[in-house]
């Protein structure tokens, strides 16, 4: 196991505009505001999302469409660099308006409305790099 140790700096609360890809919206508020590590939770609800299983087999993922309105009932994830730029990996559990749920790695998701608080975090640079064995970017913390 390897361990960094990080501080909480700043914190925003941002309400992400209706229409606007979540995950994106993230990744640009990171960006603007020079943060390239933190950590996040979202609520609200899309319209509509793309989600990610990871085949671990075959090393690619498979999406799952949501085409429909669902609340975000968790959604939850971090940010660290990938290729120099901030990188936003976030997961997230959909319910429709049955309760029914669908998880998994939020690929896309277009917001109806969303909240979301970034934590800014100092310390190590972490940064993803390629790994051979499970065929993703993973953090490197050598």
């Amino acid at each position: 196991m390897s361990v960094f140790e990080y501080k909480a700096s700043n914190e925003f609360i941002v309400r992400v505009e209706h229409n606007s890809d979540l995950v994106q919206s993230i990744t640009e508020l990171a960006k603007s505001k020079g943060i390239k590590t933190g950590s996040f939770t979202a609520i609200g609800a899309l319209k509509r999302a793309r989600l990610g299983y990871y085949d671990q087999k075959n090393h690619e993922y498979r999406e799952i469409k949501v085409d429909s309105p669902h609340e975000i009932a968790s959604c939850l994830g971090n940010v660290s660099l990938k290729d120099g730029e901030p990188f936003t990996h976030a997961h997230a559990v959909l319910a429709d308006e049955k309760g029914n749920t669908k998880a998994g790695h939020l690929l896309e998701g277009i917001v109806f409305a969303a909240e979301v608080h970034l934590r800014q975090l100092e310390g190590p640079k972490l940064e993803r790099k390629y790994d051979e064995v499970t065929g993703l970017s993973l953090w490197d913390m050598k």
